[in-house]
């Protein structure tokens, strides 16, 4: 590196942004996921011992899974190569494998690889990684918002160990948020910045566990406002200002969108409006397509109201088609109303009881055919070969219902369906056993 380019270096460095100028260089100076680095933990006692094997990070933005990375770099002696699925390629690992080799073979150095996003990769790039990484050519840190084990070949999960990080709770971003304001030589602490303590717990809260949230934030707001006194003061009007909308946990193609949309449904299944509401309300606000979300109502309205109120369904059938010709701002009151319908409404599961059990059996019973009399009797011939003989027409008795057999012999002691004791179906439960038992 010549001079002129070690300037630049330098340079890039002093006007990195704040969040990257603070990324902690060490263990102690790391924040959070105390639940996998705690002093004494396997990842701690690895990474201090420099005898890390293939690791895969997890997680959501923010959360330190670039950072521990960049750490673990600090502290290895091994040679650390850091690629980003994004714009790598298979030229650039063949090139750090080819090394890689190299190194080990004759200086007995090991090679550790990074790689950013390792979930853009395609299954040929992950699968070109997997022979190095069993032989120990390389050892492989992997980084993904995306949960690994959806979209991260098995053969490589095999061989890694995985750890989830964990939003970062709020003591941490506060402790983050005060470093920052008064660290000088990498932070904010030259501009003598204070904070009111409502301001601190507004943006401490306000991050959602994304200490980069916080950091451009504070960093927006220290740089924008003019001091008094020598002092510049940030108060929960001037972090409003540089936050315009609340940082809302939710990727629409991610991990979290399966957590957020699991928990709405188990929200409506287990009647609790208030908590179907805040997580419609949180995919509305992430922007979450509405029709995906009035398709989920229509599923829990069959799946978990079903029979015990049937017109919850035909409410989310009318919600969905509202919602495609209405579009939001509109639809959210729809989908509002579908969901507290779906979970006000008695619920029963018998449907998707009866048709699971009645598909398992057809899976597992020969049915050698369907009993005559209930055979097609409309075609020529159809009477000389027996067909529909003996059938009693429903509407000919009273209560236009007769006791006759209509499964097949193979299943006719069976029962498919077990109606639930609550709304509708409750009635439906009293007549099918009085017409079941009366006296023929």
């Amino acid at each position: 590196m010549d001079l002129f380019e070690y300037a630049h270096q330098n340079k890039i460095k002093e006007e990195a942004p704040l969040a990257s100028r603070l990324r902690p260089r060490t263990l102690e100076e790391f924040k959070g996921q105390k639940h996998i680095l705690s002093k004494g933990s396997h990842l701690y006692r690895s990474i201090q011992a420099d005898k890390l094997s293939s690791v895969i990070f997890y997680g959501p933005s923010g959360t330190g899974k670039t950072t521990l990375a960049r750490v673990i770099a600090n502290t290895t002696a091994a040679d650390f190569q850091q690629i980003n699925a994004t714009v790598a390629g298979k030229k650039d690992m063949v090139a750090i494998v080819e090394a890689a080799k190299v190194k080990r073979g004759a200086y007995n150095r090991k090679t550790i690889l990074f790689v950013d996003e390792i979930h853009r990769f395609n299954k040929a790039q992950q699968d070109y990684l997997l022979p190095f990484v069993e032989d120990g050519t390389i050892i492989l840190i992997g980084a993904t918002t995306e949960n690994p084990y959806f979209e991260v070949n098995s053969a490589l999960i095999s061989r890694s160990t995985v750890f989830e990080l964990k939003p970062l709770d709020q003591e941490d971003i506060k402790e983050i948020i005060m470093t920052a304001l008064t660290d000088s030589e990498r932070g904010m602490g030259m501009y003598h910045a204070e904070i009111d303590p409502d301001a601190l717990e507004f943006l401490s809260d306000f991050a959602g566990g994304d200490a980069r949230v916080a950091l451009n934030a504070i960093e927006l707001a220290v740089l924008t406002t003019e001091p008094e006194d020598g002092v510049i003061r940030l108060t929960t009007s001037v972090i409003e200002q540089c936050v315009q909308k609340k940082n809302v946990r939710y990727d629409k193609n991610g991990d979290n969108h399966y957590d957020v949309i699991s928990a709405f449904i188990k929200s409506m299944r287990g009647s609790d409006p208030d908590a179907a509401i805040y997580y419609l309300a949180r995919m509305l606000y992430a922007g979450e397509d509405v029709n995906f979300i009035a398709r989920r109502i229509m599923i829990c309205a069959a799946e978990d109201v079903g029979c015990a109120d049937p017109r919850a369904l035909q409410l989310a059938v009318a919600a969905q088609q509202a919602v495609h010709v209405v579009g939001m701002p509109e639809a959210r009151i729809i989908l509002a109303e579908a969901v507290l319908y779906v979970c006000g409404a008695p619920k029963s599961n018998s449907a998707i009881m009866a048709i699971d059990k009645a598909l398992e059996a057809v899976r597992s019973t020969d049915i050698k055919s369907v009993p005559p009399y209930l055979q097609d009797a409309h075609y020529p011939g159809a009477s000389e070969l027996g067909r529909g003989t003996g059938y009693q027409y429903a509407h000919d008795f009273p209560e236009h219902y007769v006791r006759q057999q209509y499964l097949p012999d193979e299943l006719k002691d069976e029962t498919f369906y077990e109606p639930g004791d609550l709304g509708y179906e409750k009635m439906m439960k009293e007549r099918l056993s009085r017409l079941k038992n009366r006296d023929v």
